[in-house]
Order: C-alpha cells, then sequence, then structure tokens
C-alpha cells in the first residue's frame, strides 16, 4: 500500500505536468500523512540538510567551469584540434563529432551542455558538406551523452550523494566505459557513413595546421590530466578538483585565449547560477523523498519483492536495467537518480553488486534515455540547435541507441570490464 501510495501520487501529479521537484515534495507529503506524522519542520529541514552538502558544491562549480569553456574558446579548439586529424575520412566530420565529444566530455560533466555546443560548431559544417542531417544530428545527440560517464561527471556527483557511494571511484570507473561508448560510435558511424553517396570529404590537413592545433588547445588538454591526476594522486576531491576546473576555466578563457571579457563574465555567472538553482532545488526536494522513503522501509518491501533475484545478480542487473529504460522514456536522468538511486542500493548490495560498478551502469542507461522519446532531453536540444522535426532526428539516433543498449548488455554480463580498470585507477 505505502509504494502504491508514493508512486500514485508521484506519477499523478507529474502527469498533470507538476514540475518534478514540487512532485517530489508532495509525494513525501503523502508518506507522511500515510504514517500519520505531517511535519512541515521535517519538510524544510530535510530540504536544507540535503543541499548542504559538501560534495554538491561539486556541481555548481562544474557548472561554472562548463560555461567558462564554452564562452572562453576551450570547446571551439577542440573541435578544431579532432578536425584537423581525422576530418580528411570520408564521414569525416562524424569522427570529428565523435573525438570532440570525448575531448568534451573530459572538460564538461553535462550532456546537454555538450550537445549544444557540439551541434552549434559541427551541425553548419555537417550541412553544408552534404550529409545526411537526419544520421549527422543523431550522432551529435549520441556523442553527447558520453559527457556524464567520462569523468568529471555531474551526474555521478549526484549519484554518489544520494546513494552513499564514494564520487572518486565513480569517476575513476567511468573512464572504460565512456571510451567504449566512443568506440561504439566509430563502429556504428563507419557503418552508416560507408553506404552514404553524398558525403563530400575535407582536404587533408598539414602537420603545420595540426600541430598549430594542438598547441592551441594545449591549455584545453591540460584540464582533464589535472583533474584525474589530482584525483588519482589523491591530491585533491571531486569538489576540490570542480574548484581547480572552474579557476582553470575562468584563467584560460580571460587571460590565455582573452575571449571572456568582464562584461561577458556576469551573464555566464548568471548562467551557471540558474542551471544550478534548478539542480539544486530538485536534489534538495529528492531528498525529503528519500528521508521519507527509509521511514516507510520502502527498500525491505523491494528487497522481499525481488527476493528471488537477489540470489541471481546477473539476472537482477538485467530486470533493473529493463526497468530503468522504461523509466528513462519519460524521466530525465537526475530526478531518475535522485528517485531510484536510494530505493535500489539496499536491493544492491543484499545481491552483492559492487555499488560503483551499479552506478556506472545505472548512469550510462540513464543516459541513453536522453535520447528516447517522448522526453528524449539531449535529442530536444540538438533538434532546437540544428532546427530540424523530432521524428527526424529519431530516425537518425535508433542505431547508436541499440548500439549503447548492446554495449550496457556486455558489461552486466562481463562486469570486470569496468572493475579490473577501476582497481588499477582506484
Amino acid at each position: 500500500m505505502t509504494v502504491l501510495i508514493f508512486v500514485g501520487v508521484l506519477l499523478g501529479f507529474m502527469a498533470f505536468g507538476m514540475p518534478i521537484a514540487f512532485a517530489l515534495l508532495l509525494s513525501a507529503i503523502a508518506l507522511m500523512f500515510h504514517l500519520s506524522f505531517f511535519d512541515t519542520q521535517i519538510l524544510a529541514q530535510n530540504m536544507l540538510t540535503g543541499a548542504d552538502s559538501f560534495a554538491l558544491m561539486a556541481v555548481p562549480l562544474f557548472m561554472l567551469a562548463g560555461e567558462a569553456m564554452n564562452a572562453g574558446g576551450m570547446s571551439r579548439r577542440m573541435v578544431f584540434l579532432a578536425s584537423t586529424f581525422v576530418g580528411h575520412i570520408k564521414g569525416g566530420l562524424g569522427y570529428v563529432a565523435i573525438m570532440a565529444s570525448i575531448l568534451l566530455a573530459a572538460l564538461s560533466g553535462s550532456a546537454v551542455a555538450d550537445a549544444a555546443a557540439l551541434a552549434a560548431m559541427l551541425v553548419p559544417m555537417l550541412r553544408s558538406r552534404g550529409y545526411d542531417m537526419n544520421q549527422a544530428t543523431g550522432l551529435i545527440a549520441a556523442g553527447g551523452i558520453i559527457a556524464p560517464i567520462i569523468p568529471p561527471s555531474i551526474s555521478f556527483i549526484i549519484f554518489g550523494v544520494a546513494a552513499n557511494v564514494s564520487v572518486t571511484k565513480l569517476f575513476m570507473a567511468g573512464i572504460v566505459p565512456g571510451l567504449l561508448m566512443g568506440l561504439t560510435l566509430v563502429l556504428v558511424w563507419a557503418c552508416v557513413s560507408s553506404k552514404s553517396k553524398t558525403i563530400q570529404s575535407s582536404p587533408k590537413e598539414p602537420w603545420p595546421i595540426r600541430a598549430k592545433a594542438m598547441k592551441e588547445s594545449g591549455w584545453a588538454l591540460m584540464l582533464p590530466i589535472i583533474i584525474i591526476g589530482g584525483l588519482r594522486g589523491g591530491i585533491f576531491t571531486p569538489t576540490e578538483a570542480a574548484a581547480v576546473a572552474a579557476v582553470y576555466a575562468l584563467f584560460v578563457g580571460m587571460v590565455i585565449y582573452k575571449e571572456i571579457t568582464i562584461k561577458s563574465l556576469y551573464p555566464l555567472l548568471v548562467n551557471a547560477a540558474m542551471t544550478t538553482a534548478i539542480v539544486m532545488f530538485l536534489v534538495a526536494a529528492a531528498l525529503v523523498t528519500s528521508y521519507m522513503i527509509t521511514l516507510a522501509d520502502l527498500p525491505q518491501a523491494l528487497i522481499e519483492m525481488l527476493g528471488p533475484l537477489v540470489e541471481s545478480p546477473m539476472l537482477l542487473m538485467f530486470c533493473i536495467v529493463i526497468l530503468l529504460t522504461l523509466i528513462g522514456t519519460a524521466m530525465d536522468l537526475t530526478p531518475t537518480i535522485l528517485i531510484l538511486a536510494p530505493v535500489l542500493m539496499p536491493v544492491i548490495k543484499k545481491a552483492g553488486i559492487d555499488p560503483t560498478y551499479f552506478g556506472v551502469i545505472f548512469i550510462m542507461v540513464g543516459c541513453t534515455g536522453l535520447l528516447t522519446p517522448p522526453v528524449g532531453t539531449v535529442l530536444n536540444v540538438v533538434c532546437s540547435v540544428a532546427k530540424i522535426r523530432m521524428e527526424d532526428i529519431i530516425k537518425g539516433v535508433w542505431p547508436y541507441v541499440l548500439a549503447y543498449t548492446g554495449l550496457i548488455a556486455l558489461l552486466v554480463i562481463f562486469p570486470e570490464i569496468v572493475l579490473a580498470p577501476l582497481r588499477w585507477f582506484y
């Protein structure tokens, strides 16, 4: 009965178009009335406690770093670097998009920000070279969702806070799966582009141009090395890494590249603050719900429901992947993490599944949901930038969704692909 009340109230208000943060608060209030101890102080205290987290301080800092990278020219230089090395191959701009998505993922940590930046820079070039826009925009959208997997990842930070898992371990565990996602895109794009008869190749850039591109993007390339090296060496925590990234990006944009001026700094800060406010209010509301879920003993009820699957970790993981895939079609990644991670984590621990490994699979499945209608957040962003219809981009993105699904299934069957590199990194 408790599960039905929670799910019914949450989905009911969401169906009426209420913002997810308010729907979460109302589902918590419904649980309070059901347990007969409604208290507004509990709501207020838990919202404050939920937002008052050292780990969550990384969110606004990484948001600021991402804004500074785009405004300061770091993202554009990374795309140019990729184009000088692989732009001359048939379908070369597609490979540029893949290479750039991996490079930007190591800078930003936001799927929406990366997809928007890639679409803004590459769509005009792709269109002028005769690329099929359905296929090209589908590839850009698929490349954008690598950002939450390769560190620094805002989604990993939120998952770590919600599920009480080490953010540093999540960062290190995401490197290999993120690179495998890039390799998956390369294989699929190779098949797609080989069949095209309209794609025009670019001339091969001489080595002096490549050397110049590497020199200009050198400051941008240093950032992921600083972050990963600092985390791996124990020099700073993920939150401190976020502060380093923000200061570094602002310094490079203002002093080295000189593309961020005092006048442009204000709107940059406002954009970062607005995005942060949305995320933090959602986190605060979700942690109130998480408190009530624990108090109502919903995790134990879920363990009893999934009791037979606990004895078979792989089967349990496949069932959870299917559940997350279905939910991902209708819900954005952040609320999915905040609602389901605290509920599923006790089940995962009971089955003996490594929490860090589960976090990587959880985020990968959730990211794939960003490419599926009807919500498809990343699809909507790319459609808006490229000015194409949703039904067109869906035609182009489905091969990548299927390929990502196959990769996730591979990681479920062979968890050591994630765990073995993690033991070396951490």
